[in-house]
């Protein structure tokens, strides 16, 4: 088997759908870096996040455990650098350890496991998004702008300039470090790089936007003006904001499309110009590359944009590691960015981290692998949580009726079989795995219990309101 590279460069970009890659399949999105660096390594197709919004699925991804093992609910529980992270890990064994982008932990000064930040992206203020940590129906308050933005289309917005500035700093991350690597005493680098892309404002440079903005994008499925119903949790969670009831007119929701399918491909290019600096650098024989991302996008599907649920548009990510003289290989395995927390320190023959595999041992794992994810974050009135296992999927509501798909048979999840009796039986056998994992009543009241103590100690819901970003978090140089 092809050895892994002796340095390790990990790209997590943020809210890219798992399918919306040329070499995922689908019909028209344009990303060939990203088609070529899983023609050199191993694409795993079942990968899920752990919570799918930002500041939770990246203290998971540090940490390599869930949401209610750590107390990271939402997007005002930023990861401070408990418990340890993997750079903690490599920094303990001598890796030097970098990030260059988005992180979206709490503030530089904290120690959570890199020996510099380059252009780090933290939550607004040290505490992030306050607002929406109020979660009661009753109590909770809708942001006053549009959370997908003002603008939607052609041009610039601070996330692409943040963007291509990061992509810049790492490539000249990479070739200062090239020019070092013939040095004896070389040691062995982890480089992380946050990229922004494909998240929101829903502005691309106009050369990718018209990739996408004159071509048919295919139909949008389940939309509730066509008579489909929203689950009651999900329709009260997405009415927070209801991104969807924003749109000016249909052509702006074209052109949200478009435009973020165009983020894809900015994303891709920007990809394509690190892998290039890591050969120009000489570094790419020996350094292993993995790309995830944090979550996925609704992109319109059931009316909802964004993240925020466990269907698959929003749940599922893409996932490609490629080692030096490797060749193609598609895994199938069920695997989570919790493995992927575990593979980092692996890689460099640390072991494991937190509660996930590394994903060399899992790639002829068993098929019907559980995979988790919980959310207790904006618009949702009461805990929710995921568990599959091989080709059924249980959506778990506390105080909801559950939903339940046979991702074989029906992918888009168009059919929910949770009240059918035929089916009665692998609905409980999965609430069975999912209470081996947590007891979703009691981890649902403790993320509110904790939520009620953050906003008490910010001062009361009157102060809380105003704390945060109403919409995506400014880079670090619209924030000062």
């Amino acid at each position: 088997m092809t050895q892994p590279g002796q340095n390790l460069l990990v790209i997590l970009s943020d809210e890219h759908q798992a399918r919306a890659m040329g070499c995922a399949g689908h019909p028209f999105v344009e990303t060939p870096h990203l088609d070529a660096l899983a023609a050199r390594g191993t694409r795993y197709t079942n990968c899920v996040t752990p919570s799918p919004i930002c500041v939770p699925a990246r203290a998971a991804f540090a940490t390599g455990r869930y949401p209610h093992q750590t107390g990271h609910w939402d997007n005002a529980m930023p990861y401070t650098g408990t418990p340890e992270s993997w750079g903690h890990v490599l920094q303990r064994s001598g890796v030097d350890c970098a990030s260059i982008g988005k992180l979206h932990y709490r503030k530089t000064d904290d120690e959570t496991g890199f020996d510099e930040e380059i252009l780090p992206m933290h939550v607004v203020g040290g505490v992030g998004m306050v607002w929406a940590s109020i979660r009661r129906e009753a109590e909770r308050v809708s942001p006053k702008r549009r959370m997908l933005g003002d603008e939607i289309g052609p041009g610039h917005s601070t996330y692409t300039n943040y963007e291509t500035s990061v992509t810049q700093a790492a490539c000249d991350w990479i070739a200062q470090r090239g020019a070092s690597a013939s040095e004896e005493e070389s040691k062995p680098f982890c480089l992380y790089v946050g990229l922004v892309a494909p998240h929101f404002p829903l502005v691309v440079p106009e050369a990718f936007y018209n990739r996408y903005a004159g071509r048919d994008l295919g139909p949008i499925k389940l939309r509730p003006e066509d008579g489909y119903r929203r689950h009651p949790w999900v329709e009260k969670q997405n009415a927070l904001m209801d991104s969807d009831a924003h749109f000016r007119d249909p052509a702006e929701r074209h052109a949200a499309r478009a435009a973020y399918y165009g983020l894809c491909s900015f994303m891709d290019a920007n990809i394509g110009r690190i892998l290039t600096a890591l050969t120009d650098a000489g570094l790419s024989g020996t350094t292993s590359v993995i790309y995830a991302s944090d979550h996925g996008d609704n992109l319109g599907a059931r009316g909802l944009w964004g993240k925020s649920s466990f269907y698959e548009e929003s749940v599922a990510v893409p996932l490609i590691v490629a080692h030096p003289g490797a060749e193609a290989e598609v895994c199938d395995t069920p695997v989570s960015l919790i493995d992927v927390a575990a593979t980092i320190p692996d890689h460099f023959g640390l072991g494991g981290l937190g509660v996930g595999a590394p994903l060399a041992s899992l790639r002829h794992g068993p098929a019907d692998r559980p995979q988790f994810a919980e959310y207790h974050a904006a618009g949702a009135v009461s805990g929710g949580f995921m568990v599959r296992c091989g080709r059924w999927k249980l959506i778990y509501y506390v105080d909801f009726p559950p939903e339940l798909y046979d991702l074989e048979s029906d992918p888009e999840e168009c059919d929910d079989r949770a009240a059918d009796p035929a089916c009665a039986d692998v609905r409980a056998g999965l609430e069975v795995q999912l209470r081996r994992i947590c007891d979703p009543e009691t981890v649902s009241a403790q993320a509110f219990a904790d939520q009620d103590a953050l906003i008490a100690r910010l001062g009361g819901r009157d102060a809380a309101l105003k704390l945060g970003a109403p919409g995506a978090t400014p880079p670090p140089t619209a924030q000062s």
